[in-house]
């Protein structure tokens, strides 16, 4: 594949894994009191705190996904965050009959989310991505800037008249 449909493609499965969990967190950042009662229901712990992380991470994680920010930290605490949500909200060995199958398909669709979100933070974001915009990635059409000719003879260039080296403050 070429580096722009490579690109084109990783940019587009971003924005796909965020659109699986964006529409959701917001509803649940509007509503973080009806997720916490839910949380609630599976007999976990702080309930209110769960939520509240939950809801962070179910906003902003997809805003870095989709800006390719953090990749490898975005992608790992959207993986464990699917697989962890999947364990609680769909219990589908509590169950029997099509209830049992329903909660299954649901179980092994966020599975199915986290190992996108784990390949996500293996193999980076691409070029079209914040992390590609702050490494300098050579956009198609544009030269590569131009490396300077080795000397051949061993002599030192010469340096001009002036200043000398201004250090780079920190």
């Amino acid at each position: 594949m070429t580096g722009r449909a490579q690109d084109g493609t990783l940019l587009l499965a971003r924005l796909l894994l965020a659109a699986a969990l964006l529409p959701t967190g917001i509803a649940r950042a509007l509503n973080v009191s009806g997720f916490a009662l839910t949380l609630a229901g599976t007999g976990l712990p702080s309930p209110n705190a769960v939520a509240t992380a939950a809801v962070i991470v179910q906003v902003f994680g997809p805003l870095a996904l989709i800006l390719g920010v953090l990749p490898r930290l975005s992608g790992l605490a959207l993986g464990m965050f699917v697989a962890v949500m999947a364990v609680l909200l769909h219990p589908f060995w509590q169950y029997l009959g099509p209830t049992a199958v329903a909660e299954r398909t649901l179980f092994l669709a966020d599975l199915g989310l986290a190992g996108g979100f784990l390949l996500y933070a293996m193999t980076g974001p691409g070029n079209w991505s914040w992390m590609g915009w702050r490494q300098g990635a050579r956009m198609p059409g544009k030269a590569a800037p131009a490396k300077p000719a080795a000397r051949a003879s061993g002599a030192k260039p010469k340096r001009s008249a002036g200043r000398g080296p201004v250090r780079a403050a920190a």
